[in-house]
Parts: C-alpha cells; sequence; structure tokens
C-alpha cells in the first residue's frame, strides 16, 4: 500500500491535491486556490466549461474550414497547402 495512504486506505488528501494543482496548472487564467472542497469543486466547474469552450472553437474552426474549402479550387496552391497542413 502507497505510503501516503492513511492507516485506513483512504486517499490522502495529497493524493487529492497533487492532480488537482495539475489540473489548475493546464487552465488558462486560473488563480491560486486554497485546496478546501469548494474551491475544488470550482476548478472541476472551470474545467468542465473551458473543455466545452474548446468544443465549441474546434467545431467554430471546423465550419470555418468547409466553408473556405467549399469556395476553394480544390486544385489551387492554397488548397493543396490546407490539405498538407490536415494531413501532418
Amino acid at each position: 500500500m502507497s505510503s501516503r495512504r492513511s492507516s485506513r486506505g483512504s486517499i490522502s488528501e495529497e493524493e487529492i491535491n497533487e492532480p488537482i494543482s495539475k489540473l489548475q496548472s493546464l487552465l488558462p487564467n486560473s488563480r491560486r486556490r486554497g485546496s478546501s472542497q469548494a474551491s475544488t469543486t470550482k476548478l472541476l466547474k472551470e474545467t468542465c466549461n473551458y473543455i466545452k469552450s474548446l468544443h465549441r472553437e474546434v467545431d467554430d474552426l471546423s465550419d470555418r474550414l468547409s466553408d473556405l474549402m467549399s469556395t476553394m479550387d480544390h486544385n489551387s496552391p492554397g488548397a493543396e497547402i490546407i490539405r498538407s497542413i490536415l494531413r501532418s
């Protein structure tokens, strides 16, 4: 059993705070917070909202790329550049 686990076998505060801290470092504009349950809950909600915003951004960029490709000559140099970027 891990030395960071309590004698009852439950997860220690350190084991929870470590991944929460890593998650916090990945979020843009994330402020330093304490380790309270309320701030952890808020951080997880912010993470979910950030992931949703990334999904919306990907969808928007995909739509814009589709619109661009539909108006472009498929044999043009610009179309070839876009295809090569998408392949990489």
